[in-house]
């Protein structure tokens, strides 16, 4: 009988698929030869720590991305090391907490350096507890050291520790590592574009997402209760998410009823969302690794105001622009471009900019007025992370220096595999020199979308209603 034969008879932890695990090893060739190509060395990568919440209460455990990247390995206290070679060649090792039938009566049934070892498709594998025994070892002699710079607390200094170790043995001819290499600045480039792997986890995270809007519209539709609170549908997106196998909400949920959607950063709290208010969401579920980030923004009894539609008709053209601006070989810039053109005419048609301030769309855009209404940028990646890594520059094209001096980076240039979000929106707040039908009025759209090979990028999160009449539709069915 095999180790993780007999591991799974005793309730062991969840087994990744095959095709996870095999893209892992794929990742970690992948990642070997880039690693090979400057010369090869050590690439060190641990998980993310556990963290206390309030006296011996911590908070759920998540793994770190770049880890779980690499590994499908979802256990704390672990970290990875790869060793090398120039030709390309690598020996994957997993460092991680040994069996310990007393702790498991606790915290559940860990699968142990043997069972990880052949589970997880990996060389070899250690106990946590011999990290700083095995690991100046395995720096011993090494050109070059590879690891994750400023992410990961105290691992910088254990680092030091380790080629201090090595230095020590000078004298014996041995050296330590010459060279030390950001890790994350490989691996943020292996991220941006997914596989067909990934892909298939974010459209499922996607679905799942879109359900849970629907589902909280539905709460807020005709026959919502007059003391219907902002928790109340917080509750009905975890419950969307849980139900169907999400993991987690990606982030802190936001449920901002009325002039609350006029804060960016909000957190459902205990408002009530009073009938003919707007209620802003955004809120996503993270599954096996990944997230999706859906916002949509609807009326509490479900019916639009002239208000409320005519700013709401304009963020919704404005992600329409937007979204057909996502394509191969634009930039990464051009969806944000094309939102703002169309938020800066709205803005002159309702009269929220007057054009004694602004005569045109041309003045409102270098003049800065629209970031009144809209303060923030329309896209970012998104994958592991519901804020993805990733550059937004263009590697190896100059950046441009501006008349002011300082020098903005190319765009990035995209490309297909890529993830993004696409999330327009205005935000007025009540103001004496402002329409009064305006007032407190905060609007998003936003939508997760695949640049393709050819022709529209893919929209992930269109499942969840979002033009006037399906929205209203909805929430009176």
């Amino acid at each position: 009988m095999s180790v993780a034969t007999a591991l799974s008879a005793a309730t062991a932890p969840e087994v990744p698929d095959a095709q996870l695990l095999a893209r892992c090893a794929a990742r970690r060739a992948q990642l070997a030869r880039r690693i090979a190509d400057a010369g090869g060395g050590v690439a060190l990568l641990p998980t993310a720590l556990e963290r206390l919440r309030n006296r011996d209460a911590e908070y759920p455990y998540r793994h770190d991305s770049y880890f779980y990247y690499l590994s499908a390995f979802t256990e704390p206290q672990a970290l990875l090391a790869l060793e090398v070679e120039p030709d390309g060649s690598v020996r994957s090792t997993l460092f991680c907490r040994p069996r310990d039938a007393e702790r498991e009566i606790w915290d559940g049934v860990r699968f142990g350096p043997d069972a990880a070892r052949e589970v997880f498709g990996f060389d070899a594998a250690a106990p946590i507890e011999q990290l700083d025994t095995l690991l100046p070892r395995m720096l011993l002699d090494r050109t070059a050291l590879w690891w994750p710079f400023g992410v990961h607390e105290d691992l910088a200094a254990r680092v030091q520790a380790w080629m201090a170790a090595g230095r020590a043995q000078a004298r014996a001819g041995h050296h330590a590592p010459v060279a030390q290499y950001d890790l994350c600045s490989v691996l943020d480039e292996m991220r941006l574009f997914k596989d067909d792997y990934e892909l298939q986890v974010l459209r499922r995270a996607a679905a799942i997402s879109s359900d849970a809007h629907r589902r909280a519209m539905q709460a807020a539709g005709g026959g919502a209760p007059d003391e219907l609170r902002e928790y109340h549908l917080e509750a009905e997106l975890l419950h969307a998410f849980r139900r169907q196998g999400a993991q987690a909400p990606a982030y802190g949920s936001i449920v901002a009823a009325g002039a609350n959607a006029c804060i960016l950063h909000y957190r459902a709290g205990n408002a009530v969302l009073r009938r003919g208010s707007l209620c802003l969401i955004d809120a996503g579920c993270e599954l096996d690794g990944y997230a999706s980030d859906i916002t949509r923004t609807f009326p509490v009894g479900g019916r639009f105001s002239g208000a409320q539609r005519e700013l709401y008709e304009i963020v919704l053209q404005a992600q329409h622009e937007a979204i057909a601006a996502a394509r191969a070989g634009a930039r990464f810039t051009h969806p944000h471009d094309a939102a703002l053109r169309v938020l800066a005419q709205g803005l002159l048609d309702t009269g929220l900019i007057a054009r004694d301030v602004a005569p045109d769309v041309d003045a409102v855009l270098e003049s800065g007025a629209y970031r009144r209404f809209y303060m923030h940028r329309t896209s970012h990646w998104m994958g592991m992370d519901v804020h993805d890594c990733g550059e937004y520059g263009e590697p190896g094209e100059p950046a441009r220096r501006l008349p002011d001096g300082t020098r903005q980076p190319a765009a990035r240039i995209l490309r297909p595999g890529m993830v993004l979000t696409i999330e327009p929106g205005l935000y007025v707040r009540a103001a004496a020199d402002l329409p009064a039908a305006f007032h407190d009025i905060g609007i998003r759209i936003e939508d997760d979308v695949v640049v393709r090979a050819q022709g529209d990028c893919e929209v992930l999160t269109q499942q969840a209603p979002k033009s006037v009449a399906a929205i209203e539709e909805l929430m009176h069915a």
